[in-house]
């Protein structure tokens, strides 16, 4: 599915969109992913290794608007540092559907092919919300179930997952079913999303922590810190500002700065030199 590549073209060839509020994170080198991200079991109590490094990413700050211009200024974006296709385009998401649908409405009107994955994060949060409709308060047998359901979907069964909660809820209260129900639902809304087993075969992302860390140093670091006070316009040039730092591009920012405030200051100079 990925598009074809000229042998010239630069080695990186995926490009990941990251999307969350008002900012864009770019990965745009690959990384690998092992088997080992699966989430340990209760009863082994083993932990797999650190991951691989996700090499180099760009911040970028989107602005205010509505949902569908705040995405379409990404893709404008996406499309800047890919004009001719030669990567894979990556999308994730946290399962919104109305957030979904505005997304996958780009490609079509610019005639390109992306890959929408759901953040394994936000499915798990409905997978333990279904262990407690399945069990006890408390109960450490829940762990162990919400580990080998995420293992199914992590295999590309998340169609067994739904089937399997589904069918665990026959007998409970009406009442008592509504974790579980969510869960089924929501499953089964996204399962042309959850198609972990291809992802990880690729060396996709599948969670979006790297777009959570960004908004915490980006924004919650500076923006939320005890009896500030900010308007609109103030703290997004803070936000900005930071952005054009963390990407290591100050330097050149700065010396264009100056120069276009001397030519701004000066104007009469410029004239004389014309």
């Amino acid at each position: 599915m990925s598009n074809s590549v000229p042998s010239a073209a630069p080695r990186d060839r995926r490009l990941d969109l990251y999307l969350r509020g008002r900012g864009l994170r770019l990965r745009t080198r690959p990384a690998s992913r092992p088997r080992c991200d699966q989430p340990p079991n209760a009863s082994s109590r083993t932990h797999p290794p650190s991951g691989p490094d996700g090499g180099t990413h760009l911040a970028h700050r989107l602005g205010h608007g509505t949902a569908r211009t705040v995405i379409a200024a990404a893709f404008d974006h996406a499309h800047a540092r890919d004009p001719f296709a030669e990567r894979t385009w990556v999308v994730l998401v946290d399962g919104d559907l109305n957030e979904i649908q505005a997304i996958s409405d780009e490609p079509r009107r610019r005639s390109r092919t992306i890959h929408i994955v759901i953040d394994k994060i936000h499915v798990l949060e409905y997978l333990w919300a279904a262990a407690w409709t399945l069990h006890a308060a408390n109960d450490p047998a829940a762990e162990d179930w919400v580990a080998a359901r995420g293992l199914e979907i992590l295999t590309g069964r998340a169609e067994l997952t739904a089937a399997t909660i589904a069918t665990a809820t026959q007998g409970l209260p009406a009442g008592k079913r509504e974790g579980a129900e969510t869960a089924v639902r929501y499953l089964r809304n996204h399962l042309d999303h959850l198609h972990y087993d291809e992802a990880l075969a690729r060396g996709w992302p599948i969670a979006t922590g790297v777009i959570e860390g960004a908004a915490r140093h980006l924004i919650g670091d500076r923006l939320e810190i005890s009896g500030a006070r900010w308007g609109l316009t103030g703290a997004e040039a803070i936000l900005t500002l930071r952005t054009v730092i963390k990407n290591g591009d100050f330097e050149p920012y700065w010396k264009f700065h100056i120069a276009q405030e001397h030519a701004r200051l000066h104007p009469e100079n410029y004239g004389l030199a014309a």
